[in-house]
């Protein structure tokens, strides 16, 4: 992370405006804001023994990205300090943001905050502007995506968030006294014990990449690498250049894949929609304001069924900057009203039909998004009949009409997974899902940046609200052991033993 966090700035080119020393000062300046805020709080959770004899872990979370650290920070923030982070990725890899956002810049305002959790020091702003001075600042439209995952590692650094990375979780068990975790990592397979765990696993954290099912096409065939991708794969886009490309899909993922493999070099990039016009009117800009951000989870669920499935409905346009990108471009078409009814792989390229006919590619990205569906994460296969989805609490009709809305896990107050049934494990409560997954219950506060601090504050508020409550006679019993004798240095001090009660 050091080598990466070396390299800020180098990116920006030209005049760095304040430069290193406006950095440094900001980090001092960071630093003593932190202090002044009594960060990290002194620890206060009860130590408790895993069944190994070793301590429990009071929280673990898995995903080390935007999410996760701003959790972790959250966390800390209020004296929650026995907790791990981990991260399947390597340093500076964690999230989209180094990896599959292939967008210029962030699709969000620039003077957003989230990561910061409102300390002014640690704002994009203050970093951006010791890099380039307010009139870089006032000249900026948008962050641009590598200087947000540069941004998001100083964050990390100044408010020492550790992450443990090239660390998976395997499996997830809740039928004991504690969370019982399997993760596999640079030490090898490991069993960790936790009183809780944070599932902030990113876009994909409550399902996997969304495949179309074609009758000639199988995902996982040996036949499709290198021809057929995911707009989240690890794409290479140099092997794309002089070839034609197909892309599935018209939102914001699947322009920014078109422009990066244009950039690159491609022949021409063909994208298909299956609607007339593309989306004109972003709904969740419409509900990114502090009411619905605090609010919504406090609706009823007929008000929060209504308000998500019209945002889904509607769909979001792809920035018109992603547009503008590919537009630039003469081998740059859309095909409208024109879905994919197959697919097929040979040894010439990927052969594409569709209503109006058949399409040859050399190759093709798939860019429909991630499914949300608990059954597709191995982690939770010991848990999956037992949590309760937004299918379970809306009628058949309604659930059949709306199918992705319904494979939402249905979250309490504190993003906690719910039972089912009664028969289901207390610890369900002890699993927080801080990924894309509690948007049906929560709005978008995990994953997108507008909601982010609003929902990290309100995760680390539910966690030590449940942490103190489970031992909450232990903290009468130490309560009721303080003693911090203020009147020692006056005359009217009396010692413990004879303050009797009469």
């Amino acid at each position: 992370m050091d080598k990466i966090l070396d390299n800020i700035g180098q990116r920006k080119g030209g005049d760095a405006g304040i430069g290193s020393t406006g950095l440094g000062a900001l980090e001092d300046a960071a630093r003593h804001d932190l202090q002044r805020l009594n960060y990290p709080t002194a620890n206060w959770v009860v130590p408790a023994t895993a069944p190994d004899g070793k301590p429990a872990c009071d929280v673990l979370i898995v995903g080390g990205g935007m999410c996760g650290q701003t959790a972790a920070f959250a966390l800390r923030r209020d004296g929650v300090c026995n907790i791990r982070i981990i991260d399947r990725n390597p340093p500076g890899r964690e999230g989209p943001w180094g990896t599959f956002a292939r967008m210029e810049t962030l699709r969000s305002p620039k003077q957003l905050t989230g990561p910061d959790l409102g300390v002014a020091t640690l704002t994009y702003r203050a970093w951006y502007e010791a890099h380039h001075g307010i009139d870089g600042w006032e000249a900026l439209h948008k962050a641009p995506r590598l200087d947000w995952l540069d941004y998001l590692l100083w964050v990390r650094r100044i408010a020492a968030l550790p992450i443990e990375n090239d660390t998976a979780m395997t499996s997830l068990d809740a039928d004991g006294a504690f969370l019982r975790v399997s993760l596999r990592g640079p030490r090898g397979p490991e069993v960790v014990f936790a009183r809780k765990v944070v599932l902030a696993l990113g876009r994909d954290g409550s399902g996997a990449p969304r495949w179309p099912t074609f009758a000639s096409f199988d995902p996982a065939g040996a036949a499709v690498r290198g021809r057929v991708f995911h707009s989240s794969d690890d794409i290479d886009f140099a092997v794309l250049a002089g070839r034609r490309v197909g892309v599935l899909g018209a939102g914001a993922s699947a322009f920014d894949n078109a422009g990066s493999a244009l950039e690159a070099g491609a022949g021409a990039v063909v994208m298909f929609a299956r609607r007339r016009f593309l989306p004109q009117v972003n709904k969740s800009k419409g509900a990114s304001f502090p009411g619905f951000q605090r609010g919504f989870a406090a609706l009823d669920d007929d008000r929060r069924w209504r308000f998500m499935t019209y945002i889904f409905d509607e769909q979001a346009p792809p920035p018109h900057e992603s547009v503008l990108r590919c537009d630039r471009h003469e081998g740059f078409a859309i095909r409208f009203s024109e879905p994919w009814t197959d697919l097929a792989v040979d040894g010439d390229g990927v052969m594409v039909t569709t209503p109006a006919g058949r399409h040859r590619f050399d190759a093709v990205i798939i860019a429909t998004g991630f499914d949300v569906d608990l059954t597709e994460r191995l982690e939770l296969a010991s848990l999956r009949d037992q949590i309760m989805l937004w299918a379970d609490r809306r009628a058949p009709a309604e659930s059949a009409a709306e199918l992705e809305a319904a494979r939402f896990p249905y979250l309490g107050d504190g993003f906690q997974l719910c039972p089912r049934s009664e028969g289901a494990t207390p610890r369900l409560a002890d699993i927080h899902v801080f990924n894309w997954g509690c948007t049906m219950s929560h709005g978008p506060l995990a994953g997108d940046i507008p909601g982010l601090g609003v929902g990290a504050t309100r995760l680390a508020h539910a966690i030590v609200r449940d942490l103190f409550v489970a031992d909450a006679d232990c903290h009468f019993e130490a309560l009721v052991a303080h003693e911090e004798p203020e009147l020692a240095p006056t005359r009217y001090f009396v010692p413990r033993e004879q303050r009797a009660v009469e």
